[in-house]
């Protein structure tokens, strides 16, 4: 009988947890993330619907590294972006705003800007790369705000150059429109454009990032920006529910993020680049080539279920998680996956990891 996908995924999720290696980000049990939380706390106060304690502190390291006036913490970063979009809208009295097509606001959150807050999308591209001045300039009459993914996550977390951010972000001025960061990964891509993430959100009037990806926090999200902006941002927070009575957990593991992955962005882009390099040596493409964060998308020159099958076979043999699941790609026969390069990813040796990958594709 031939495998199902559903079979592979019950394989693959019962091979997961026996594993005992990963790649990219190893499964820490809750007891233990629990204890290491307690490890590395800081304050000795809760907060209390976002005053004090950790959630104050998090909100003024974010600020002091963004080098904006203010900042916010919030549970997610879906709310944080529709609170910052609606307040743009209020403001200017229109309701229409610039959006990528490929951007997480229109991808992943179930048309919440339209649905929500009755916002109106203005696509400048949907290809898969950053939008261009003459494209925003292409969208006639008032704009609420203009956002730019950093990077383009659903695009292959493609990035603009510098030249091209700072020209982009001048086009917005010009024309008198509050550019928005999308900075989920923001931290991620201060190698590549060779600037400090104060001077890169130093183009834009507000900037949202996130702790939970790279950086390994529990969840959580801040938004930076002007001090009436982020004001206007709490009561949004407020309206949409999002002002918990302590947030002291996401923030202390936010904090933690700051304190020990950060430092590490230019090792985690550096092994990007190598590792890219070497998994093509074994017949995988990669995309963008080279990378431009420490994330980028891997092809294989075979179709999804075969070489998924290899991969969760490897896991059940070697009890290593080494990739996610494998996609069909556009072109036939062709499969894909994102490959996040993590602090437990420099645990590895280059030729270790591409011997990995060459398994799969001689299985």
């Amino acid at each position: 009988m031939a495998t199902t996908s559903d079979d592979l995924r019950a394989r693959r999720k019962a091979a997961a947890e026996n594993c005992e290696r990963w790649l990219s980000h190893p499964r820490v049990p809750v007891q233990d993330r629990l204890r290491q939380l307690t490890e590395v706390a800081c304050e000795d106060s809760a907060d209390v619907y976002g005053n004090d304690g950790d959630v104050a502190a998090l909100e003024q390291e974010v600020a002091d590294l963004l080098g904006k006036p203010a900042a916010v913490f919030m549970p997610t970063g879906i709310m944080a972006q529709q609170s910052v979009l609606r307040v743009y809208a209020d403001r200017a009295g229109t309701d229409r705003v610039a959006v990528h097509g490929l951007s997480h606001l229109l991808v992943h959150e179930l048309n919440a800007l339209e649905e929500v807050h009755r916002l109106r999308i203005e696509r400048m591209t949907s290809e898969p790369r950053q939008p261009r001045p003459d494209e925003l300039a292409a969208i006639p009459g008032k704009l609420a705000a203009v956002t730019v993914e950093l990077p383009l996550r659903d695009g292959g977390f493609v990035l603009p150059t510098w030249d091209e951010l700072v020209v982009f972000a001048e086009s917005c001025r010009e024309r008198g429109v509050p550019l928005h960061l999308d900075g989920a990964r923001l931290w991620e891509s201060t190698p590549y454009l060779g600037h400090s993430l104060a001077e890169i959100a130093a183009l834009a009037s507000t900037v949202y990032v996130s702790f939970y990806k790279v950086l390994g926090g529990l969840s959580g999200a801040a938004l930076a920006g002007p001090e009436d902006v982020i004001a206007e941002v709490r009561r949004w927070q407020r309206r949409l529910g999002g002002n918990l009575y302590t947030l002291f957990p996401y923030a202390v593991s936010a904090r933690e993020g700051l304190r020990t992955v950060l430092p590490l962005m230019g090792d985690l882009y550096q092994r990007a680049v190598e590792l890219s390099m070497a998994l093509q040596s074994e017949g995988f493409r990669v995309f963008p080539e080279p990378p431009h964060t420490n994330s980028f998308r891997v092809y294989a020159p075979q179709a999804a279920d075969t070489i998924e099958t290899a991969a969760v076979q490897r896991m059940e043999t070697t009890r290593e998680a080494i990739c996610g699941r494998w996609q069909p790609a556009d072109v036939p026969g062709w499969s894909w996956i994102e490959l996040v390069v993590a602090p437990h990813t420099l645990d590895w040796q280059v030729d270790e990891v591409a011997k990995a990958f060459g398994e799969l594709l001689r299985h």
